[in-house]
């Protein structure tokens, strides 16, 4: 029988010299191993665990729950965001009223490329949107994503070395490996139909694609924002608002300092 992981996290309410010892004798008398173990922000504690009987886990549960130093939060077979908290020792948090949309701030760009890391490594298509204001580290998170998960990155319009548009791709640029790059307010405002049919084409592929302020593009396109799988905001802070008008201003009037590249 396979060995399954799963994940477990408490809260410590009476911290006592031993207490984690405690916890590592009894995961080990249920012949559970401990794959990865972090604090998870406060006082809580996160562990990746292996087990070969399921049953186990459940007889962990009931033992727990009766422990007055801890109070069990989550035991469960790991999501993504559980790996992360445990490998980053903090949360990654979501919008409370669309839990598709993930907040990051610029200090945790470690673990937002991490995250799109893993997301990149799942197979087959996924449809990320990414809002923030200009020179956040909106592409070069994207970019450094593409590089920890040993992905190529194409892209499709983008303003990270020129205001690049392309209207098609040449032999070998159609890859389910690859990462697509496409940039809302470029595409709105520089594209031609040419552009628009090369990105209907790379929407039919199985693979990733990420765009860049996903609100302007669905303006000029038949796809809506249920069409995302995911939407990362990056801030500055926490109270950084993230408004178009000026992105649009200084994305295409030219401050960049760096002329049209079409292709």
């Amino acid at each position: 029988m396979e060995r399954t992981e799963w994940y477990l996290e408490y809260e410590i309410q009476m911290n006592r010299p031993g207490l984690l010892g405690d916890i590592s004798s009894l995961l080990g008398m249920l012949s559970i191993n401990i794959i990865t173990i972090n604090g998870v922000e406060n006082s809580r504690r996160g562990m990746l665990l292996l087990s070969k009987y399921d049953e186990n886990i459940t007889r962990l549960k009931s033992i727990l729950q009766t422990m007055d130093t801890i109070k069990l939060f989550k035991l469960r077979k790991p999501k993504l965001r559980d790996r992360m908290a445990v490998r980053h020792g903090k949360y990654i948090h979501t919008d409370s009223d669309d839990r598709k949309t993930i907040r990051f701030v610029r200090d945790e760009l470690g673990l937002l490329v991490d995250f799109m890391a893993e997301l990149y490594k799942q197979e087959g298509h996924k449809l990320i949107g990414i809002r923030g204001m200009p020179r956040v580290g909106k592409t070069e998170s994207v970019v450094a994503a593409s590089v920890c998960a040993n992905k190529r990155w194409l892209f499709v319009s983008s303003t990270m070395i020129k205001q690049t548009v392309r209207s098609q791709l040449i032999e070998g640029e159609y890859n389910p490996d690859n990462i697509y790059i496409i940039d809302g307010v470029v595409s709105k405002r520089k594209a031609n139909e040419q552009h628009w049919q090369l990105i209907r084409e790379i929407m039919q592929l199985p693979a990733i694609k990420v765009v860049e302020h996903p609100d302007i593009f669905v303006q000029s396109t038949e796809y809506s924002m249920d069409d995302f799988d995911y939407i990362i905001e990056l801030r500055t802070d926490e109270e950084q608002e993230i408004t178009y008008e000026s992105v649009e201003m200084q994305q295409l009037s030219g401050q960049s300092g760096f002329s049209m590249f079409d292709f």
